[in-house]
C-alpha cells in the first residue's frame, strides 16, 4: 500500500451507516480510518429531525420483531416471508432488464420527497468530503439533495435486491463498491452504469489482515490450519501448495498458539440465540475436558448475554466461564466490533447465519452456516458454498460428534483454505484507494460470480 499522508490520517471522508442489525455497521467499522474513526449513523445522529427518527425507528422495530419471530412455527414463517417478499432478490437468469423500480424503492423516494435525509446531507455539505455509505438509502439522500462531493455505496451481501439501485439508475452518479462479481453483474441488470461499479470485495477488519504485504493474515491462517488438521491429513495432501503460500510447515502439537476454538455469533435482531445453547449443550463435556473453546457472541444485547451466561451456569460450566466458554459483554456498540475482531484472531471455526459474516471465509476461517434468515442470506449461502469456504450445519444436538469427525478428517481445514484462496480479502484497502484517488497496489478482483 502507498503510505498515508498526514492529511489522510485525518478525516478524509464521511463514513455513514445505519445501526439496524450489525451488517452495515460492521462494514463501516472496517472503513473507519477514512473518517478518523467517526462513523455517522444516518438513523441515529445528534440533531436528527423527529420525522427522520420516526421513519427509521418504525422500520427497525418491524424488522427486528419479525426476525425474532421467525423461529415460531407457521406464524413466524408467514410474517417473515411477507416482509422478505417486499425486498426479494429476483432470479439472475435469464439475464434481463431489471431496472424498473420496485415498490420498496418507490416508497423510499416518497419519504425522501417529504424531507427525509435532507438535514443530514445539508449538515455534511457544509464541509464536503467523499460520502461513503454502507447502506443504499443514505446514498439516495445524498444524490437527491445534490451533495457536493462523490457518493460511494458499499454493498454488504453476495447478491442484492433492486432496492439498492436508485429510482433512475441510468442517470445516477452514485458509485458502487461491489462485494463480489455477482453484485457487479446484478447492478448492471438494475440499470447502473458500468463505469459507476467497482469490484472491491467486502471491507474486512485491518486488524485481521495487516496490509498488502503484512504476514498477519498468513500467520493467523497457519495457526487455524494447525488446529483444524490434528491428524495432518490436509497438510500432507497440500504440502507443496501450503509451503509455497505460507512457508515451511509450522504445526507443533505440543505448542499450539491457541486451543481449538469455535465462535457462534448471533445477529443484531437476536434471532437464533437458542441455537447457541444447543451447541453449548452438545459440547459440554468437550469444553469441560478442554478439548474445545466456545465463544458465544451475543452482540450488544444485554438480554442475550444474560441468557447465555445463565445457560452456562445451568449446565455446570460456570468455572469454565471466561476461559473455555466465553460470553463477552461490551462497553458500547463500537467496542463490540473491536472486541469481536480480537475474538476472531483466535477463532478457527465461525458458526453463524450466512449474513455479511459469510465474507469472513476469505480470512481463512471455516464457516458453519446456521439457517438463513431472508432472501439475501439465501444468496450468501449459495455464494459461500460456491467458494468452498463453508457448509450448512448438521444437527446441532450432535455437534460433539459430526464436527469432530469433520475436523479429524481434515475437511474443516480444507474449507478454511478454500475460503482464503477463493474469497475476496482486501476489500478495505481497495475501497480506500478508490475513495482517496490513490493508485492501488492490490491486484484487481477477478469477476467470480
Amino acid at each position: 500500500m502507498a503510505k498515508h499522508s498526514h492529511a489522510e490520517k485525518k478525516k478524509s471522508a464521511y463514513v455513514v451507516d445505519v445501526n439496524m442489525g450489525y451488517g452495515h455497521s460492521r462494514a463501516a467499522y472496517a472503513l473507519k480510518d477514512l473518517s478518523a474513526g467517526e462513523i455517522i449513523s444516518a438513523n441515529d445522529y445528534k440533531g436528527i429531525p423527529k420525522y427522520d427518527a420516526k421513519m427509521w425507528g418504525e422500520s427497525r422495530k418491524v424488522y427486528e420483531a419479525i426476525s425474532r419471530m421467525k423461529p415460531i412455527p407457521v406464524v413466524g414463517d408467514f410474517l417473515f416471508e411477507s416482509l422478505d417478499h417486499w425486498q426479494q432478490i429476483k432470479k439472475f437468469y435469464p439475464r434481463r432488464d431489471l431496472s424498473k423500480p420496485n415498490l420498496q424503492v418507490r416508497q423510499i423516494y416518497h419519504m425522501i420527497k417529504k424531507g427525509m435525509g435532507k438535514h443530514l446531507i445539508a449538515k455534511l455539505a457544509e464541509d464536503p468530503k467523499p460520502f461513503v455509505t454502507t447502506f443504499f438509502i443514505p446514498a439516495f439522500f445524498a444524490e437527491y439533495y445534490d451533495y457536493p462531493g462523490d457518493i460511494w455505496c458499499v454493498t454488504t451481501d453476495a447478491d442484492i435486491s433492486r432496492a439498492w439501485a436508485p429510482l433512475n439508475p441510468k442517470e445516477s452518479r452514485i458509485k458502487y463498491l461491489a462485494s463480489n462479481g455477482r453484485v457487479v453483474e446484478r447492478l448492471k441488470l438494475y440499470g447502473v452504469k458500468a463505469e459507476n461499479i467497482y469490484a472491491t470485495g467486502f471491507p474486512m477488519p485491518k486488524e485481521l489482515i495487516g496490509g498488502v504485504r503484512s504476514p498477519i493474515l498468513k500467520d493467523l491462517l497457519t495457526e487455524r490450519l494447525c488446529n483444524l488438521d490434528p491428524n495432518g491429513i490436509f497438510h500432507e495432501r497440500y504440502a507443496r501448495t501450503l509451503k509455497a503460500e505460507l512457508g515451511p510447515a509450522r504445526c507443533k502439537k505440543t505448542a499450539s498458539a491457541h486451543p481449538l476454538t469455535l465462535t457462534y455469533s448471533v445477529g443484531g435482531a437476536g434471532a437464533q440465540r437458542a441455537l447457541g445453547v444447543k451447541i453449548l449443550k452438545s459440547l459440554k463435556h468437550k469444553i469441560s475436558r478442554h478439548e474445545i473453546r466456545l465463544n458465544l457472541m451475543a452482540g450488544y444485547r444485554k438480554d442475550a448475554i444474560a441468557y447465555y451466561r445463565k445457560a452456562v451456569a445451568d449446565l455446570g460450566l460456570k468455572k469454565e466461564l471466561g476461559t473455555w466458554v466465553n460470553v463477552p459483554e461490551h462497553a458500547s456498540r463500537e467496542a463490540y466490533f473491536s472486541d469481536y475482531n480480537e475474538v476472531l484472531k483466535t477463532t478457527d471455526i465461525l458458526w453463524t447465519k450466512p449474513s455479511e459474516m459469510s465474507f469472513y471465509c476469505g480470512l481463512g476461517m471455516a464457516v458453519i452456516m446456521a439457517p438463513p434468515i431472508g432472501s439475501q442470506e439465501e444468496f450468501n449461502r449459495v455464494w459461500l458454498n460456491y467458494m468452498g469456504g463453508g457448509v450448512s450445519q448438521n444437527d446441532p444436538r450432535y455437534t460433539n460428534e459430526w464436527l469432530f469427525d469433520w475436523i479429524e478428517s481434515g475437511g474443516v481445514a480444507r474449507m478454511a483454505w478454500s475460503g482464503y484462496i477463493e474469497a475476496p480479502t482486501h476489500g478495505t484497502y481497495r475501497i480506500e484507494d478508490l475513495v482517496l484517488g490513490r493508485k492501488s497496489e492490490i491486484h484487481p478482483l477477478p469477476l467470480i460470480v
